[in-house]
């Protein structure tokens, strides 16, 4: 029996089907990824308050002319829109006309512009301003005026981010260091702020790596990669992305992408790898005593791609051919092709002789970045 035949035989036990995957994206707080301070403090009332998801922790300046309270988001971001919580306990008034900016000046707020004004918000009411895409790292939150008072109970920051194919794939690295686990490098959090929470990292190894599994076939179109903001962003020189079908070397064996040369410290850069064909990502540093740290990394291509064939085989009376024999190993050389968790059966008991049809070109959903 010609093994390659059982490559070609998926359409003839489960039939050919299409996966259809609409455009959109999904959309993340990230204010928790930045850093904020405030124009004064009242006493304990810390301008971080706002930011950890308790209404009941506020920030609150010092009575004074234009308070303000600024976040950094590390990075310009395209905001969809930004949620303010109004204080529940008293004087929910104070918010009456408070700004929303959004910008890249930090020194200077009023250089950057305004997404929008609120009129009110009740008291312990949590009210959403559209801000339609506007670009910027830094965002404030302001009132104008003589003796005023800001207080924030909860700031989000929304931002629309595209289909990642990556989101809630299975990973796994060569070693891990301390606490940075494989999965925090697709945890939509890319720790700029606090790299041990949004990024993963091996130990100093030689030739370590971090491999994602798609779970199916795609056609790749871009890998981006975000390096660490705070220290070391030359310990990402040389690594190698791999895209493909084998585990063979851990999947390090896989055609290359691309070779990453160098990323300036809290940058994402993307890499363009022309719909390359693969389940597995991944990326390896080649050398002794090296680090893989990746605080982000994300998957845009189109699939999963699925071969459409047909086949007809003459069933020889070996036991070895037996018709539970024969769906055994080509569930086997399924799985060495990308194709897991496939049950294969019958759906017309094999002639006793048969043809081979002539396989058809791959096949794949659309979902193109």
């Amino acid at each position: 029996m010609n093994m390659r035949l059982f490559y070609r035989s998926l359409s003839l036990l489960l039939g050919f089907f299409s996966v259809q995957m609409s455009v959109r994206g999904i959309e993340v707080n990230i204010a928790g990824w930045g850093t904020a301070i405030q124009s004064t403090m009242y006493y304990d009332w810390f301008p971080k308050y706002a930011l950890d998801g308790i209404n009941s922790s506020c920030t609150h300046t010092a009575t004074q002319t234009l308070p303000w309270w600024r976040l950094d988001l590390q990075k310009s971001y395209s905001v969809n829109r930004v949620s303010i919580t109004n204080r529940l306990d008293c004087c929910s008034e104070r918010i009456n006309g408070a700004e929303i900016r959004i910008g890249n000046v930090p020194s200077d707020v009023f250089s950057n512009p305004v997404c929008a004004v609120v009129s009110t918000i009740p008291a312990g009411e949590t009210f959403s301003y559209s801000c339609n895409g506007m670009q910027g790292r830094y965002l404030f939150v302001d009132i104008n005026g003589a003796s005023r008072i800001l207080t924030l109970c909860d700031v989000g920051v929304y931002v629309i981010f595209p289909d990642n194919l990556a989101t809630g794939k299975k990973v796994i690295q060569s070693s891990t260091f301390s606490s940075w686990i494989p999965e925090k490098a697709i945890n939509f959090n890319p720790g700029l702020s606090d790299p041990s929470i949004g990024c993963s990292s091996t130990n100093g190894q030689t030739d370590p790596w971090w491999r994602l599994d798609l779970g199916h076939i795609y056609q790749v179109s871009t890998v981006v990669v975000t390096n660490r903001l705070d220290c070391c962003p030359e310990r990402m020189n040389g690594a190698e992305i791999h895209i493909g079908n084998s585990l063979e070397n851990n999947g390090n064996n896989n055609p290359i992408c691309a070779v990453i040369s160098s990323i300036p410290a809290g940058v994402s850069a993307n890499f363009a790898c022309n719909n390359m064909e693969g389940r597995y990502v991944s990326l390896l540093i080649r050398g002794d005593t090296k680090f893989l740290t990746l605080c982000e990394v994300e998957v845009y291509g189109q699939g999963p791609c699925l071969k459409q064939s047909s086949v007809k085989l003459k069933l020889n009376s070996s036991i070895s051919l037996s018709e539970v024999r024969l769906l055994t190993q080509l569930e086997s050389a399924l799985t060495q092709r990308g194709f897991s968790d496939v049950a294969l059966r019958w759906t017309q008991q094999p002639k006793q002789e048969a043809m081979r049809k002539k396989s058809v070109q791959a096949q794949c959903a659309q979902t193109k970045r």
